[in-house]
């Protein structure tokens, strides 16, 4: 609020409530996602006895995540705090991008627009984890090439060792035409 400003009744709301902004929105992304959780697995089984479902861990999880959501809402309220800054979308966007493409590269997808089904095939893990981390890449301001191609390199092998061979995880290194 600006010291100038004289806040009357019209400024009165949530707004002139809220002493942390950033404690506050940050909270209630975390009981929105929280909440989004829980919804999520509702389908799932839970816990029988003494035995966990594949839902119980979902859901204790989400309810821990929407408890710690509520208190630090809480503390955007009760304590002052710095305000809001301006958000980049550039880095999430490109990160986000990154996921989806390594989801449609690894396995292939298939679409079907206008009754004409379109098969793309899957590259396989280490095509896939390349394409995407140079995609994520391009989210930063500081993007280099030559550091970016070594670095996507890195993170591939590293990948294929950790999933491959130690996980062992059924996924496919390389095309399957």
């Amino acid at each position: 609020m600006d010291s100038g400003a004289n806040p009357g009744p019209a400024n009165a709301g949530l707004r002139s409530r809220i002493r942390g902004p950033r404690n506050f929105y940050g909270g209630l992304a975390l009981v929105i996602t929280a909440g989004v959780a829980i919804w999520a697995s509702a389908d799932l089984p839970g816990q029988e006895g003494f035995s966990f479902g594949p839902g119980t861990a979902p859901r204790m999880f989400a309810g821990l995540l929407m408890a710690v959501g509520v208190v630090i809402t809480a503390t955007g309220l009760i304590v002052a705090g710095p305000p809001v800054e301006s958000f980049a979308i550039r880095g999430p966007f490109y990160v986000l991008l990154a996921i989806v493409a390594f989801a449609l590269l690894i396995r292939g997808a298939s679409i079907d627009p206008f009754g004409v089904p379109i098969r793309f095939p899957g590259l396989g893990m280490v095509p896939a984890t390349f394409l995407s981390f140079m995609i994520s890449i391009f989210g930063s301001k500081e993007f280099r090439i030559l550091e970016s191609l070594l670095a996507a390199a890195a993170m591939t092998a590293f990948c294929v060792v950790v999933f491959s061979y130690l996980l062992q995880l059924p996924f496919p290194l390389w095309p399957q035409f």
